[in-house]
C-alpha cells in the first residue's frame, strides 16, 4: 500500500472530460479519487467523503467554486481542508472577479488549465505534504501573449532581410 492510496481527493469540476483527466492523473499513483459536476455535488459528496484535499474548478453552473468554497467554511468539520483552485478562467471576465476573491479569502494556491498532469500531482502532493512522484514540468512554451511581445521586442531591432522572412512567414500561416 502506498502512501497515495490513503490520501482522497475530491475533484469539482463541471467539465466531464477535465474530471476524468485530472482523476485519472491521481488515480495512476494510486489515490482515492471521487469527483463532483459542481458545488452541489460536491456539498453532497461531503456527506460521506471526507476528502484530503479538494480541487476545485470556479466557474460551474447551478452553484459555482466560490460558492462552494464559502459553504465549505461554514462547516466546522470541513472548513481545514485544504483547496486547489484549478481553473482556465482566472483572467478572464468570467472568473476574474470571484478567482480574486478566493485567492484574498483563503486558498491561495491554484493551476490554470490546461494543467500538466504531472504539475497536477506534484501541487497535490505539495500541498499534503508527501513526497511527489512526480517533479512540476516548467511551461517551455511560451503563450500567444508572450510569443507577440517577444516578437514586437524583436521587430525594431531587426534588419530588412529579417523583417522579409518575417513577413513571407507570417502570410504563409
Amino acid at each position: 500500500m502506498s502512501i497515495y492510496s490513503s490520501k482522497k481527493v475530491l475533484i469539482v469540476d463541471d467539465e466531464p472530460d477535465v474530471r476524468t483527466y485530472l482523476k485519472s492523473a491521481l488515480e495512476d499513483y494510486g489515490f482515492n479519487v471521487k469527483t463532483a459536476s459542481d458545488g452541489f455535488d460536491a456539498l453532497e459528496q461531503l456527506e460521506n467523503f471526507i476528502p484530503d484535499i479538494i480541487s476545485l474548478d470556479l466557474v460551474m453552473p447551478r452553484h459555482s467554486g466560490i460558492k462552494f468554497y464559502r459553504d465549505l467554511k461554514k462547516r466546522k468539520e470541513w472548513s481545514k481542508i485544504p483547496v486547489l483552485i484549478v481553473t482556465g478562467h482566472a483572467r478572464d471576465d468570467l472568473g476574474k472577479a470571484d478567482f480574486d476573491a478566493m485567492i484574498m479569502q483563503g486558498p491561495g494556491v491554484y493551476l490554470e488549465k490546461p494543467v500538466k498532469p504531472n504539475n497536477y500531482v506534484a501541487t497535490i502532493c505539495q500541498m499534503l505534504g508527501i513526497e511527489s512522484p512526480v517533479k512540476i514540468q516548467e511551461d517551455t512554451e511560451l503563450n500567444t501573449e508572450q510569443l507577440r511581445e517577444e516578437l514586437l521586442k524583436n521587430l525594431s531591432t531587426a534588419d530588412t532581410e529579417a523583417l522579409q522572412k518575417a513577413l513571407d512567414a507570417l502570410k504563409k500561416g
